[in-house]
């Protein structure tokens, strides 16, 4: 079953400044909103502060001739990126909504978060997650993949050590069992060899851990354990960095939630850039469960909306943002703590990549420069903004 839904998300295509330096183009708001940011960071000017010469200057004076002056392009550039700009994710109730990414009503929503692995949910909108949950909004996380071969050896024999010590501490029942599955677990670590695959047990186990810090995250955001969903969708688990082709039991899982929940505003990962492919996979796997929703014309999905989120490898491109979500520093702080949570990712984990930087640090400092560069523009002086692009099924 191939499901390659991922490439039919359609993002505003930019092409930097050579496109407006060869001659006219057919200007859309996409390649206005790239044109002015271009021209902001070229002058050190916000967008409002642009004059006529710097467009002159800068071989954009078909701008001029379309719109009139720099004053107008400059306005209704600026407008539209501040409309970008919202404190309430979900909507905000009783508020004139015309300008506004997301709409007031159903107030308060019903809204599930996918997540690729289980910690993608904090790292990508952990701030989001949290003013989301502040709101009131029946907020549901959806982990897709058990994310068990992203766990050291190291942090399996120490919750084993835990285990062992736990037993013998209180005298358990069942003692006999726990101590061959620990002498199994530590001899089968203890010959392993690079390359090797891990047995089903220590994946059901790695696993395990993942769920462990996953709820620790999300009980520290306030979500209810009846909110949590581990999907373990099966194209994942090939116990190899390789995964299984996407499948139709795969979309069926997903499918299968929707329709539990019957969501007002969908989240998913629109972070393709993720060197193993598994965010992808997911995107392709949620993305169909939604095309074949609108194919059997349900009803939750004419009320739904649907917003994609990058993770810890990149973030949206001005021009293509849709709702910014500001992110004050306690706000901040405590995404870093949920972030914190999934321990067995910190310094250790074995799919860092070439970034050096922890997921808290990259996405502390992702979501800061976001908030740097609308500033640069001519926006308030926000703390960390979380970028949001919507998907519309064709």
């Amino acid at each position: 079953m191939n499901l390659n839904l991922s490439s039919q998300i359609c993002i505003e295509p930019v092409h930097g400044e050579n496109l407006w330096l060869n001659g006219k183009i057919d200007w859309n708001m996409g390649l206005l909103r790239s044109a002015l940011t271009w021209l902001s960071e070229k002058t050190g000017k916000s967008i409002l502060k642009l004059t006529d010469k710097d467009y002159q200057d800068n071989s954009l004076t078909q701008l001029l001739d379309i719109y009139g002056s720099a004053y107008d392009v400059n306005i209704q550039v600026f407008n539209d990126l501040q409309h970008t700009i919202t404190g309430w994710p979900g909507g905000k109730p009783n508020a004139d909504d015309t300008d506004r990414p997301e709409r007031a009503f159903p107030f308060p929503k019903r809204i599930i978060v996918f997540s690729p692995h289980p910690d993608d949910d904090v790292i990508s909108m952990g701030g989001t997650i949290n003013r989301l949950v502040k709101h009131g909004h029946d907020l549901h996380i959806a982990y897709e993949t058990s994310g068990n071969i992203a766990v050291n050896d190291e942090d399996v024999t120490r919750y084993m050590h835990f285990i062992n010590g736990f037993r013998r501490m209180f005298s358990v029942e069942n003692d006999d069992f726990i101590s061959q599955k620990y002498a199994e677990v530590k001899e089968f670590i203890s010959h392993k060899k690079d390359g090797d695959l891990d047995s089903r047990d220590i994946l059901n186990i790695k696993g395990l851990i993942r769920r462990v810090e996953a709820r620790t995250a999300c009980a520290y955001n306030g979500i209810p354990k009846s909110n949590i969903h581990f999907l373990d969708l099966p194209f994942y688990e090939s116990g190899k960095i390789e995964k299984l082709p996407v499948g139709k039991t795969d979309v069926e899982i997903v499918s299968q939630l929707l329709d539990k929940i019957k969501p007002h505003q969908i989240y998913v990962a629109g972070d393709l850039a993720d060197p193993h492919g598994t965010h992808r996979k997911c995107t392709d796997v949620v993305l169909a469960a939604i095309n074949e929703a609108k194919q059997n014309n349900v009803r939750w999905l004419e009320d739904c909306r649907i917003w994609m989120y990058r993770g810890a490898w990149a973030e949206w491109d001005i021009e293509n943002i849709q709702m910014a979500v500001p992110i004050s520093p306690e706000e901040l702080r405590r995404k870093r703590n949920a972030i914190l949570k999934h321990s067995s990712q910190m310094e250790f984990a074995p799919f860092l990549g070439n970034d050096s930087r922890l997921f808290w640090q990259r996405a502390e400092e992702r979501n800061r420069a976001t908030a740097a560069l609308y500033h640069r523009l001519g926006f308030a002086d926000y703390e960390a903004i979380e970028a949001f692009v919507e998907y519309k099924p064709i």
